[in-house]
Parts: C-alpha cells; structure tokens; sequence
C-alpha cells in the first residue's frame, strides 16, 4: 500500500512538473479537455436544470391527471384543428356527471379563464386572468395562500362574489399585497371583496395558467361575467393512487361517450390530454438535446485526448535514461505502466476541473441574469472526474506501454 501511495505521489508531482516545464505545450493539450468537459458538463447541466423547473410545472398540473377538452394538446403541424374546433365544449353539467358515472376519478373539477380589468377607486389594472374553477380545483392543484383563505363550499353554493387574488395583482392595486384582505374590487361592473392573496409563484416555463396576475373566485360568480364558450372551459380529472392513467383514460372515454350520447362508429367529440404525457414528451425532448451535447462534448474530449497523448509520447522520449535507469534497479513493467498512466489522468483531471471551475462560473452568471437557478448534480461532478480519469487512460496507454516494454540497457544509452 505504501507503494502505491509513493507511485501515486510520484506521478503526481511529475504531472505538475511536466505543467510547468512545458507551459504552452500543455495549455494546448489541455485546451481541448477544459473544452470538451464544460460542454459536457455545462450542457447536461442546463438541460437537467430545465427539465427539472419544467417537470416540476407540469406536476404542478395535478399528478394522475386528465385534462378534458375540445383540443388535443399535442398540437403539431399536422394538428386538424379545424375539426376540433366545432366540437363542443365542455359543461359543468358534464362534470358533474362524470363525478357519478367514473369510479376510477378520485377528483373532478371544471376551470375556466377569461381576461378584463381589475378596478380599485384610485387603480386600474389590464390584462387580469380571470380564473372560475369549481370546488375540487384547488385540491388538484397546489395553490399556496400567503394571505387571508382560498374558497370554501359556500362560497362555490352561493356563487357568492368573493376573489383570491395572485400576489402582483395585489402589489399593483394595494402597493403591499396583505393589504388585499377585505377590500372591494371591481370586476367588469361587479363588486367583488378580496379573500385571499395567493403566495408569490413566480413565471413558469411551461406558460399556462399565472396565478401570480390573476384572480380565482367561485364559478357560479365567473358565469355572472362571461359565457362559458368563450372561456376555455375544461374539465379535470384526477385518478385515485392504485389506478394508472391509461386506466383513468379509458373509463373516462367511455364516460365521455355515454354523456354525449355517441354511437359506436361515432368519433369522439373530445379530447382525454393527460399530465403524464407530457412529461413523457419532455423526457423525450431534452433526452434529445442531451445527446447532442454529447456529441459536441467528446468530439472536443478526442482532440483533447490526442494533444494529450501528445505529451505523454514526448515525456516518454525525455524521460527514456530515467526509465532505463528505473528498469535495472528493479522496477517492473506494471509500475512504470501504473506510473505513465497516472500522470496522464492527473493532466486530463486538471483540464476537467478546469473545465468544471467555467461551468460554475457561468451558471452564476445566467442565474443571476436570468433568475433560473442551473443546478449541478453531484452524478454530474462524478461523470466529470469518470470521464477525465478514463481519458487519461486511454491518452496514456500507448506511451506508457511503450517506457514499460523498454530495455533498460537500449533507454540508459539513449540520449
């Protein structure tokens, strides 16, 4: 053991002899591995990152959940849109139905969303989503309460006026958002009293539904203000924890079918988008980026693997006298082997962490720059260290082979 630790302390202070005996030389061979690692290393990151912030948006959506519409939200080029927008769209009536008719669905709940002005005798806020979901709503999806209380039964009963208000709607009418609490809005000519101010949520990557520049209130009060048509009804539906959402789908569908009265050779009239498919799709993008990244990471890790073959073919020439040297005092083949193949996963390590140290640096700039936390997993880091330590290996294995076949009397001579 302490053999190997004296070989291991050898190689490296030869490592860095070679770095400062030879500095051009090295930063060069080193270039194409610092390169090759932060592309790696910087790309997994980032998408990893987004994956994580758009996975969690998506979750947000409610889990085992489906989503009924006269869309499919798959959309594509080759979307026939045409065809779903004469489709009818969904009723409350039809939730409610779906709650009796659909053991499988643990939740059941109808949403819709318009856009107006939001009034305050001294302020006047546009562009506010209005949100009208039924009474489930909110246990499908997590919807955090800074201030004051969500909606309760009767409230959705009585369609009674009331709002919880996202919490820049209430910055901008009141200036601090606990403030909201108790006060009378004016919601296209109604007077509406402000329950609760929903915790701040910040912008998500999916787009979607912004809860923090909307206002939710019972249904029942939305309908008072809008026809449901023209506020992108839809019904959402949750599955209890032991059924799969396939499961969920079909007994939905045939749900679905019996309420609209559709014959067997009838198409559908909706659409069944569920959370879990778009997860999956997400998967399946970024697995696709992370694959180019790859690409344009080992093509810079093989240039940096010949430059560094590079010095190990030289430092074998120099060091040819010394290896013979070694040879005839008694060192075997696998020692001068172990030691070449250690110093050149010492340079390679170096270029990595090299590499690692520009990644760090640049994920706190575009965390700063752009409020998205990048995270580096510690399965990033280890993949790092794996793949410089292999490099290293396969950089080295000619030259080292090489001092470790030679003969101790032809390298002694040499000059």
């Amino acid at each position: 053991m302490r053999k190997t630790f004296e070989i291991i302390w050898t190689s490296f202070k030869q490592a860095l002899g070679e770095l400062k005996g030879n500095k051009l030389r090295t930063f060069l061979s080193l270039f194409g591995v610092t390169i090759g690692i932060f592309c790696i290393i910087g790309v997994l990151s980032t998408v990893q990152s987004l994956e994580k912030n758009i996975q969690n948006d998506i979750q947000s959506l409610g889990t085992n959940t489906i989503y009924i519409d006269k869309w499919d939200y798959s959309g594509g080029p080759n979307s026939e849109w045409w065809k779903f927008v004469n489709r009818p769209t969904p009723k409350v009536e039809e939730m409610k139905l779906i709650k009796e008719k659909t053991p499988a669905a643990s939740r059941v709940a109808f949403f819709m969303a318009n856009q107006y002005t939001v009034e305050t005798p001294t302020t006047v806020v546009e562009n506010i989503n209005y949100y009208g979901p039924s009474e489930d709503f909110n246990l499908i999806q997590t919807i955090e309460i800074g201030w004051g209380r969500y909606m309760n039964q009767s409230d959705f009963d009585a369609g009674s006026p009331v709002v919880v208000m996202g919490h820049d709607v209430a910055e901008n009418l009141f200036g601090v958002p606990e403030k909201a609490i108790g006060q009378l809005v004016t919601l296209k000519n109604k007077k509406a009293t402000v329950i609760g101010v929903i915790k701040k949520q910040g912008t998500s990557l999916m787009g979607g539904w912004e809860y923090d520049k909307s206002m939710l209130m019972p249904y029942r009060f939305f309908l008072q203000m809008f026809e449901p048509e023209w506020s992108q009804p839809v019904i959402i539906a949750q599955g209890l924890p032991n059924v799969s959402t396939e499961a969920l789908k079909d007994e939905l569908k045939g749900t679905m079918r019996n309420i609209r009265r559709l014959g067997p050779l009838e198409e559908d009239d909706f659409s069944l988008n569920a959370i879990s498919d778009f997860s999956n799709a997400i998967k399946g993008f970024f697995g696709n980026v992370s694959v180019g990244g790859w690409l344009i990471g080992l093509l810079s890790l093989v240039v940096g693997v010949f430059g560094i073959a590079n010095i190990m073919f030289v430092t074998v020439r120099e060091r040819t006298p010394y290896i013979g040297l070694k040879k005839a005092i008694g060192a075997k083949k696998r020692t001068i082997l172990f030691e070449f193949l250690l110093e050149s996963a010492f340079i390679c390590i170096l270029g990595g962490l090299i590499g690692l140290i520009l990644v760090f640096i640049l994920a706190k700039i575009l965390s700063g720059a752009f409020h998205f936390n990048i995270y580096i997993s510690y399965g990033i880091l280890s993949l790092a260290i794996s793949l410089c330590i292999l490099m290293g290996i396969l950089a080295g294995i000619i030259p080292a082979s090489i001092a470790a076949r030679m003969d101790p009397v032809a390298a002694i001579r040499s000059k």
